[in-house]
């Protein structure tokens, strides 16, 4: 009885990661169009035309502290430098 209430258990488990697949596809292109038309002016390819130096790829942000989601979340709302406060043009969601 126990093996088949682990066996459950696993199914309902891997049904519950395969069934939450397609809303985190939609999020990541939602993403990718928030990006394009807000971002990507300055950071068109993970660069940076202001700060070369300050790229988005992962050793650039790890260097600079932005390495992670809270981060990246404050920066993109708030502005630093050169870079412009989003947080009054784009919904938190859509910061996420």
């Amino acid at each position: 009885m126990k093996k088949f209430i682990a066996i459950i258990m696993s199914l309902i488990v891997i049904n519950l990661c395969f069934m939450s697949l397609p809303s985190y596809a939609a999020d990541i292109e939602h993403g990718e169009q928030i990006f394009t038309a807000n971002c990507s002016a300055c950071h068109a390819g993970g660069n940076n035309v202001i700060m070369p130096e300050k790229t988005l790829r992962k050793d650039a942000l790890e260097a600079n502290g932005m390495n992670s989601v809270d981060a990246i979340t404050y920066q993109v709302t708030n502005g630093k430098n050169a870079m412009p406060a989003f947080g009054g043009r784009l919904a938190d969601n859509d910061i996420e």
